[in-house]
């Protein structure tokens, strides 16, 4: 910088010189005046440097207190000029330091909460299992340690899924199979109470692109959720489809549907809704979500006219 200043110097000097020079051969007036001239310039050109360097050293700063944490730093007092090119860019650079500043103080937040309800979750099963470890009977201690078990499998699942650190595969996924291997591990239970499963209207040919494994997991949580919440007799209804936007897979049972009040919250993790079970967590649905949001798909539940619960899972076939 201080190199490119010496040589405009030196020009303006060589320009006075020869301007004075060449006026001496006409005349002593036009010889001052075009020194004067001259002299002129170089006074806006020193004004103009003199703010740039001004402009530069508040920037820098402003640099200053952005790189100790400052994001308060907005960058908005430089109008026009490279400064001003300068400054906008540090600008953007901010906004998005900000922005992940917050997110990494949201997902801290988070973290600490999850390992607060985590703790919480597994020590209630691990209290019960050590009052009664004496009395309880055989089979009561293997369903205290499979419900251990299991929570703790869908609590790695969903970390996993927050972390991103899990792979889906992309391969086709015929909705009978879907429907077939998620319903499988359920079909004592629905025996015992005395449940149907309807998967009539499953289209043979409904299919779509993502992870049969992950998504078994996704399904089988819903068709779990509406065994517990349909009564004895009940069934259990499995709709699908596939047009040119999304894949359809629609879930309804005859039971006692779902309270208004827990419809917002349903797919909240650790969330309970008024008519959830003494063993329920608050996991599987959440863990539904996560696995379908990260193949591009949705879920949402209602209430059918005849007073059961449906949910409704899309995979689209574009971004949504």
């Amino acid at each position: 910088m201080r190199k490119k200043e010496g040589i405009v110097w030196f020009l303006y000097f060589a320009t006075a010189l020869c301007g004075g020079l060449l006026g001496l051969m006409l005349s002593l007036q036009a010889a001052v005046l075009a020194v004067g001239c001259v002299a002129f310039c170089a006074l806006l050109t020193a004004f103009f440097i003199g703010q740039r360097k001004k402009k530069l050293k508040e920037l820098a700063v402003d640099m200053d207190r952005l790189l100790h944490g400052d994001y308060r730093v907005r960058f908005l007092n430089y109008e026009e000029g490279e400064t001003a090119i300068v400054a906008n860019e540090l600008a953007k650079i901010t906004d998005t330091l900000q922005t992940q500043a917050e997110k990494l103080k949201n997902e801290k937040k988070y973290l600490a909460d999850s390992i607060a309800d985590i703790s919480h979750q597994i020590r209630t099963p691990l209290t019960a299992l050590n009052l009664a470890l004496e009395t309880m009977s055989q089979k009561q201690a293997k369903q205290l340690t499979r419900r251990m078990e299991w929570l703790i499998e869908a609590l790695l699942k969903l970390s996993k899924l927050d972390a991103g650190t899990v792979e889906f595969a992309r391969e086709e996924v015929l909705l009978t199979q879907l429907v077939n291997d998620a319903a499988a591990p359920f079909g004592i239970l629905m025996d015992l109470r005395a449940q149907t499963l309807d998967t009539s209207k499953v289209s043979s040919g409904a299919a779509f692109l993502g992870d049969l494994a992950w998504s078994t997991e996704a399904v089988g949580n819903v068709i779990k959720n509406c065994i517990e919440h349909t009564g004895e007799g009940g069934t259990i209804r499995i709709l699908a489809q596939e047009n040119a936007i999304y894949t359809e897979l629609v879930i309804e049972d005859n039971g006692e549907g779902i309270d208004a009040a827990d419809l917002p919250h349903l797919f909240e993790r650790f969330y309970k809704g008024k008519n959830s079970g003494g063993n329920s967590v608050g996991i599987g649905l959440a863990l539904t979500r996560a696995i379908l949001t990260a193949q591009n798909g949705t879920i949402y539940a209602e209430n059918t006219r005849e007073g059961g619960a449906r949910f409704v899972l899309r995979i689209y076939k574009g971004i949504i």
